[in-house]
């Protein structure tokens, strides 16, 4: 069944000409805001009625991201089998995401109920089984009690299955025995909870996925394609030129080159191999590399994502990326709540743990960086400057020793202080 023909095919073989009901392709779309993803459906669907309008690879951004809601359905309608899917996401801080906007809570997504929405667009009709798995990761603000609030309220409620990452610490064995508390969690643990009960329940592929609505989940079926293909591990890139990538990048500072310098020379094993979006939430792993990358968990903080992007390299299984479509929900992201550097503090001192932990080639020297100078008050001062050395580099070069070696990051990193 042809269902791993490019996203080009269909953005490439749609026009923006004509669409009926008022609804017209834009370059601005928020999929915070409740019209604007009621009129991104309504284009998917347009495209699916059409069967290939034809629009260029310069259509509207919104068309753009329908094309990718519209392939999916494609897939999905073109897989005659059956399976389970369970889509995992970690919940900290997501108290006002959870509700709708009102004037009181301005931030609102009603994400879980969205994310109910778009998986029963994308699913119905077909042969496949999902369920949606929020883990409270020790929220102080009751998420969990939330979630199972406002899925009581939805039809589809019963395919929510929320978790608290605390009822089950500390743990006497498996891979959460290593956390005493929730409170020795970001992310990871909740995710890893998650992950843990999905298999033991009957999920055939898990995925990862984030609280918020940056990405519209009715886009599974762009990574189900390959899996049901045969390839065991589909990571999301919005790296890819064929993505829809709309992100608040200028939330660091100027020096967040250096950042990504030592993240790409410590985890190399990764980037070499041309993945560079670890943090993609929109991730599928098969159940017997899920089973074996949890046998030997090793971190449980931000960089879950790169301790899991290893653990089925070393497992030598395929991996394939996919473009898809991500449009930032930026207001109360980990890095604006939690501020940016916490945030980096813990990728870089997590991927450190994660290649030493499962004997990855790494760049030891500049492991021994992180070890040193990644606690946030000294990345606060490296993101706000720049060394002469990485100034205006092509970013395809960071992590290339020869550009800047670890030494000489170290011995700029002093001068800053």
């Amino acid at each position: 069944m042809p269902v791993q023909s490019s996203i080009s095919d269909i953005i490439e073989a749609m026009h923006p000409s004509s669409f009926p009901d008022g609804v017209n392709p834009t370059d601005s779309i928020d999929l915070t805001d409740p019209d604007d993803l009621t009129r991104l459906r309504r284009l998917a669907d347009q495209l699916l009625d059409a069967d290939g309008p034809e629009v260029g690879s310069d259509a509207p951004l919104d068309l753009r991201a329908a094309a990718m809601l519209a392939r999916s359905k494609q897939i999905v309608d073109e897989i005659d089998l059956e399976a389970e899917v369970a889509v995992i996401y970690a919940m900290w801080g997501e108290q006002n995401r959870l509700r709708p906007a009102t004037a009181d809570n301005p931030t609102g997504e009603d994400s879980l109920r969205v994310k109910l929405d778009q998986l029963d667009w994308l699913f119905g009709g077909s042969g496949i089984s999902w369920r949606l798995v929020p883990v409270d990761d020790g929220c102080p603000h009751s998420s969990a009690t939330i979630a199972e609030q406002r899925a009581a309220d939805h039809p589809l409620g019963d395919r929510v299955e929320v978790l608290r990452l605390g009822d089950v610490l500390p743990a006497a064995d498996g891979p959460l025995a290593r956390l005493a508390s929730a409170d020795d969690s970001r992310k990871g643990g909740a995710l890893i909870l998650g992950a843990t009960h999905a298999l033991a329940t009957g999920a055939d592929a898990i995925v990862f996925t984030d609280a918020d609505n940056s990405v519209d989940l009715g886009q599974l079926g762009l990574l189900l394609g390959p899996w049901f293909a045969g390839v065991p591990v589909v990571l999301g890139d919005r790296k890819s030129p064929e993505s829809v990538l709309v992100k608040q990048e200028d939330r660091w500072g100027p020096g967040i080159v250096v950042l990504r310098h030592l993240q790409r020379m410590v985890g190399r094993t990764i980037f070499s191999r041309g993945i560079s979006d670890t943090q993609a939430a929109f991730k599928l792993y098969g159940r017997d590399i899920a089973e074996r990358i949890l046998g030997d968990a090793a971190v449980f903080d931000f960089s879950v994502d790169t301790d899991w992007i290893l653990g089925a390299i070393d497992a030598e299984v395929d991996i394939t990326r996919v473009p898809f479509a991500f449009i930032d929900s930026f207001a109360e992201s980990a890095s604006i709540t939690q501020g940016p550097m916490t945030t980096w503090e813990s990728l870089l001192r997590g991927l450190t743990t994660a290649v030493r932990a499962r004997s990855a080639d790494h760049d030891a020297d500049a492991a021994s960086v992180i070890d040193r100078y990644a606690d946030a008050e000294t990345l606060d001062l490296v993101v706000a400057n720049v060394p002469p050395a990485l100034e205006g580099v092509d970013t395809s070069r960071l992590g290339d020793s020869a550009l800047m070696s670890a030494s000489d990051v170290a011995a700029w990193i002093e001068t800053l202080r």
